[in-house]
């Protein structure tokens, strides 16, 4: 048994993976310091990562249990207390960053320490076979328990909507900026003024609606995915007709019939969703029937950091960020609608 063992790492959104390193330290170690890193070298690498203290605070919440026994500590560089101490004798670790802890033996080495023995936790697999990390987290593909966002019978069928989600979804789900009917471009100017000033968006703006579509292209920021149906308020809607297909890259077809969800259009968002995030290839999505249920989809697929506006009838547009609540929000609501 180690008196001390040493874990360094981001710890981000801290998922299951983490806390198989922490289990791992513990069988072996009377003590564990944990070293997270700064702010100012984790966000150079990915400005959604959480703030240090937001990150510490995750990580003593979730193993609360073992609090006498793990000392948390600010990382300031690549290698913290890693090449001199003399009281750690372990360092734990997975096998993606293995190589990290076999050059800090190679350095102690150097100088004339003995090595730190290698702990190896097991990694831990998500729904889909991927290993859970924090990337994967931020990129929308998993939950910290690496459970899919899209309930298995959202995949595997067509569904409809209920009474009971129908009640939730009758409050905006969002930031609701109103503006006249009449002149939708009030409302989406400021809604662009609002997101471009966060520091939290990633660059993915969603439009969902054919006069949300509109609004940003006449105010010169076509949205990177764009959901249409030719309708508005469950009519036709001529002014569709000035939605500039010209401006996408792709345009995809699908099919949803009004109060469902279909595998034509959960295709459809998937598609368009990896377009934007391996080419960033913009996509018009027309939807045959309607695309007023397309955000429960949207919120749990895309990655942490995306925009979804949408119109409020008669009131303006609403603005929500794709985060963490809002893909739990849906993927509860989505497990409320029934099978066809």
């Amino acid at each position: 048994m180690h008196g001390i063992g040493l874990i360094g790492g981001t710890f981000d959104r801290f998922h299951s993976g983490h806390m198989s390193l922490i289990e791992a330290g513990l069988s072996c170690c009377e003590n564990i310091q944990v070293w997270i890193t700064s702010d100012e070298i984790a966000q150079s690498k990915d400005a959604r990562i959480k703030n240090w203290e937001e990150r510490k605070s995750d990580l003593e919440i979730a193993t609360s249990a073992y609090s006498s026994r793990i000392s948390v500590h600010l990382l300031s560089d690549d290698f913290g207390p890693s090449l001199e101490t003399r009281q750690a004798t372990a360092i734990i670790c997975s096998n993606e960053t293995m190589s990290n802890c076999l050059e800090i033996n190679s350095h102690r080495q150097e100088r004339g320490l003995e090595p730190l023995e290698l702990v190896i936790a097991d990694s831990v697999l998500s729904w889909n076979g991927e290993i859970i990390s924090s990337s994967q987290i931020r990129a929308g593909l998993m939950d910290r328990k690496g459970n899919s966002w899209i309930p298995r019978k959202i995949s595997s069928s067509d569904v409809r909507l209920t009474s009971l989600v129908e009640a939730e979804l009758k409050t905006p789900f969002g930031l609701l900026i109103e503006g006249p009917e009449e002149d939708t471009s009030i409302a989406i100017n400021e809604a662009l003024s609002i997101i471009s000033k966060s520091s939290d968006f990633n660059g993915l703006l969603i439009a969902v609606g054919d006069v949300t579509v509109l609004g940003f292209q006449k105010a010169g920021r076509t949205a990177d995915l764009a959901f249409i149906d030719g309708q508005t308020k469950r009519s036709h809607w001529p002014s569709s007709g000035e939605i500039d297909r010209d401006m996408y890259d792709n345009i995809i077809q699908c099919t949803s019939p009004a109060g469902s969800l279909t595998n034509s259009l959960l295709e459809a968002c998937s598609k368009s969703l990896s377009s934007w995030v391996e080419n960033e290839h913009s996509s018009l999505i027309v939807v045959t029937g309607e695309e007023d249920l397309v955000p429960l989809l949207l919120h749990p697929l895309a990655p942490i950091g995306s925009v979804v506006v949408y119109g409020q009838p008669g009131k303006g547009v609403v603005v929500r960020w794709c985060d963490e609540d809002s893909k739990a929000r849906c993927r509860n609501l989505l497990s409320d609608f029934e099978v066809i």
